[in-house]
Parts: structure tokens; sequence; C-alpha cells
């Protein structure tokens, strides 16, 4: 008796399909915490969320450059893929970037560095999302 269940107990998770996890992975590349909501992980998503917003709200606020997808450099181009990681977020910014961006001053530089970071940080809990929603240990 015991032997069933430590057998049940020890099985792995059950994989789920691909189209679901790519689902949940695009959900939390557009709002950030979407994709571990969709999962049931409240508390993830949560802390996903609100450590996006507040990285995007401090780079806004401090004058921080967002990207655009029509930049003529490698460097700008990444960029703006690590900017537009942050989601609905991006747009937000950018809809909020009424004065431009002052990156000649050391806090105009650090929001950059700021929103930079809010969309790579999106990015790899989406990533996570997308390995949670395969059935891997999440």
């Amino acid at each position: 008796m015991t032997e069933e269940l430590i057998a049940k107990s020890a099985a792995p998770l059950r994989p789920r399909t691909d189209s679901r996890a790519a689902a949940v992975a695009i959900a939390g590349l557009l709002v950030p915490g979407l994709g571990h909501a969709l999962l049931g992980m409240w508390g993830r998503a949560l802390a996903c969320f609100l450590s996006v917003g507040a990285l995007v709200y401090a780079g806004a606020g401090m004058r921080g450059n967002l990207f655009s997808w029509q930049s003529a450099d490698a460097f700008s181009r990444l960029g703006f893929v690590a900017d537009a990681g942050s989601g609905i977020f991006y747009l937000v910014a950018k809809s909020l970037e009424a004065l431009g961006p002052d990156v000649s001053h050391s806090y105009g530089d650090y929001g950059t560095r700021f929103l930079a970071t809010a969309g790579v940080l999106n990015l790899l809990a989406a990533l996570h999302a997308y390995e949670a929603a395969k059935g891997h240990k999440a």
C-alpha cells in the first residue's frame, strides 16, 4: 500500500500541450505576470507585475531613453527588444514620454537601464511561465 502511494507521489508532472504553453508565454509577454496568473501562480504573477511596473515607472520618471523599432544600428535594435519586452508597460511609458529622454544627466542614463531591465525581467518571467506550462518543475 505504501509502495503504491510512493510510486504515485513520485510520478512526474503531466506535460501539457505546446500550444497552451506558447499561449501562456505570449500572454506573459504582453502583460507582465499574466502567464503565471493563467497557471494559478498568483504570488509570482503579482511579483512579476509589480517589479516590472516599478522598474518602468522609475525609468520613465527619470526620463530614460525608450528605443524605437526604427533604429539604425544593432545596439539600438537590441535596446528596443529589451524595452519592448516589458509588454504593455512599454506602450504606457511611450505615451507618457512627452518631454523626451534626458540622458545628458546621470538619472536619465539610469532610467534607460531601468527600462531595459524591466523588459529583460519580463522576458525571463515569460520563459519561466512557458516552462511551467510545459510541465517542467516550477
